[in-house]
This record gives C-alpha cells, sequence and structure tokens, in this order.
C-alpha cells in the first residue's frame, strides 16, 4: 500500500501517519502490524486517493502467494483447489484480518463469500475489492490460466468506471447485490494442481498452527479485550464500545471468547478486581472513589463484588494490607 501511495505522489511518511511506524518498517519480514496501524494505512491512502475507481483492485492484484508466507505456500502445494481451499480456511486469520471468508458449494456452483458487514464503512469498498481481488490473484497462481468466474458481485455501488473490474476477473461484476462473492465451476475443485507436494503441504500448516498458536497466545481476543479494558481505568469501557474497538460486533464478540473460553463480562471481572487491590494498595483513596473509578454505580455494588472476590470488604482487605507492609520482622 505504501508503494501504491507513492505512486501516486504520497510519500511512504505521509502514508504511516498515525501508525507509529518509520518507513522502513514496512520491509521488515520481522515487523508485524496491528489491525489499527494498517486502517490508518488505507484511510490515509484513502485521504489522497480515494476518488480513483477500484483502487481496491489495484491494491488486491500486487498481492501473490510469496507474500502469504507459509499460508500462501500450504495453497500452492495442496493437491487440489478443493483442499486449498479447506487449507486456506483453517487458516484464514493468517490472511485476512478484516471481514470473514465462507465457502459455499451448490448445484455445480463454488462459491467465495466474503461478508463486510463489520469492516468500517468508510473502508469497506476498498478491502473488499481488495480480498476479491487477492483471492483471484491466488486462484492465477494456482492455475497456470486462472480459474473463469461465472459471477462476480459486490454490496457496495457501482463505480464511474467499472474497467479495472472487468479486466481482473473476466466478467462484468454485479454491483449493488445482496452479498460480496467470487462464483466458478465446482468441477475446478478437483482438478490436480501442477505443484502439489504433500510433504510441503504438511509442513507449511503445521508452520501456520505454530503461527496462529503464539499470535493466539499473546493477542487472541481476549487479550485484546484486556488491553481495551486496563488502557483507561477512569473510564472502562463497555461490550459494544470494546468490540468497536476491535472492528466486530458485540454478538461476534460474545462468540469469539466463548470459544476461548471466556466471556466479556468474565475479563471485566479479573480486570475490576486486579485494579480494585492496586488501587487500594496504593493510593488513599475511599472505597466510593475506587467504586467509581471502576465502573460501578454505587460503591454498595462494589463492596459485593470485592467481598465475592477476596472474602472481605475493601476496608479490611486494605487494613491487612497496611498492616503487612508495618509489621516488624521478628528477631531470630
Amino acid at each position: 500500500m505504501t508503494q501504491l501511495a507513492q505512486e501516486r505522489g504520497l510519500s511512504a511518511s505521509a502514508c504511516l501517519v498515525g501508525t507509529g511506524l518509520l518507513p522502513e518498517a514496512v520491509v521488515d519480514p520481522t515487523v508485524e502490524f496491528t489491525a489499527r496501524q494498517e486502517l490508518a494505512v488505507v484511510r490515509n491512502l484513502l485521504a489522497r486517493c480515494g476518488g480513483e475507481p477500484g483502487l481496491g483492485i489495484e491494491a488486491g492484484s500486487r498481492y501473490h502467494v510469496s507474500r502469504y508466507g507459509p499460508w500462501g505456500l500450504a495453497l500452492l502445494s495442496s493437491r487440489t483447489l478443493r483442499e486449498a481451499v479447506e487449507v486456506a480456511l483453517r487458516h484464514i486469520e493468517l490472511a485476512f484480518v478484516f471481514g470473514r471468508l465462507t465457502f459455499e458449494e451448490s448445484n455445480g456452483e463454488a462459491r467465495l463469500v466474503f461478508d463486510d458487514h463489520e469492516v468500517p464503512t468508510d473502508v469497506r469498498t476498498f478491502l473488499t475489492e481488495r480480498v476479491l481481488t487477492g483471492i483471484q490473484m491466488l486462484g492465477k497462481e494456482l492455475f497456470a490460466g486462472g480459474i473463469p468466474m461465472r459471477r462476480v458481485a459486490f454490496r457496495h455501488a457501482r463505480p464511474v468506471d467499472a474497467a479495472r473490474h472487468r479486466e481482473m476477473f473476466g466478467v462484468e461484476p454485479d454491483f449493488g447485490a445482496p452479498a460480496n462473492q467470487l462464483a466458478f465451476d465446482s468441477a475446478f475443485l478437483d482438478i490436480a494442481l501442477p505443484h502439489a507436494n504433500e510433504w510441503a503441504r504438511s509442513t507449511c500448516e503445521q508452520l501456520c498452527r505454530d503461527l496462529l498458536a503464539r499470535r493466539h497466545a499473546r493477542a487472541g481476543v481476549a487479550g485484546a479485550v484486556r488491553d481495551l479494558l486496563v488502557r483507561n481505568p477512569s473510564a472502562i469501557p463497555d461490550q459494544a464500545a470494546v468490540a468497536a474497538e476491535l472492528f466486530m460486533s458485540p454478538r461476534t464478540l460474545s462468540r469469539r471468547l466463548n470459544e476461548e473460553g471466556t466471556s466479556f463480562r468474565a475479563l471485566l471481572d479479573e480486570v475490576r478486581q486486579t485494579l480494585s487491590e492496586e488501587l487500594l494498595d496504593r493510593t488513599d483513596m475511599t472505597t466510593e472513589q475506587v467504586a467509581a473509578r471502576l465502573g460501578y454505580a454505587e460503591a454498595a455494588s462494589f463492596i459485593r463484588a470485592f467481598r465475592r472476590w477476596k472474602g472481605c470488604p475493601p476496608q479490611e482487605y486494605r487494613g491487612r494490607a497496611v498492616r503487612e507492609r508495618t509489621r516488624t520482622p521478628e528477631l531470630v
């Protein structure tokens, strides 16, 4: 995207405004970027070039298998397109951060459907075009001649010029459609791929599993929620605000947390307990002040919660902590 911006007169530094990143970071293969940083780059690009029809198509055309690391190589070495689709969806988090990609098959037609409802509206058209084009580019690399599309559909409105869309997909796309999708003849699903290699595929899949395991351990959805809850203890956000920060609906947030074995209420409880202990141990705030800081409507609710956590009311806990700190060691 920074290359795309530079070609249109926007410097790499200007493209990275608001990300905290230096231009050299974008070419460092060891650097990981957050979704928030990527959105900042997209918004900077669109602020300068957003009026260009099919800009997302142009961005997506620059994505190749090699850009996707082990995930892309696992697809490339799959035995058939069907297996490649299965591998892709198993480890989809390594390739697509925004939206949700699913696969459907019926009546001799295969469809890859991209749900962009939770993608921020100001970047939705660009990111949707980039995703569907990226998929098409992968198809061209998996099959020497690409996969002929039966239908291509976008939920957003028709641009003033759809030439890039027609050139990329080989058909006239439908705009203002109910769903974003690429549809092709399902016969392509079981054709052998030219670079099939079982050892390479299984090895790359293991690398994908390892990468996802490390990422989830470090920054799963629960970890991201905790970070947001403690970011400003004086104004702890509710579930809707946290979900919006993570670019998902409250229902999706609940589902993702449930998959990780927790819930928003449990995480909020955990954060409140930790912060309450810190405030009682390290400040002289009253019980009422601590309760207000943690977002409780009244002190009584906080006191009941604290008794559940520690088995005693806040003032008793604070008294014990003071006695522990001032106790004189016994001489032996």
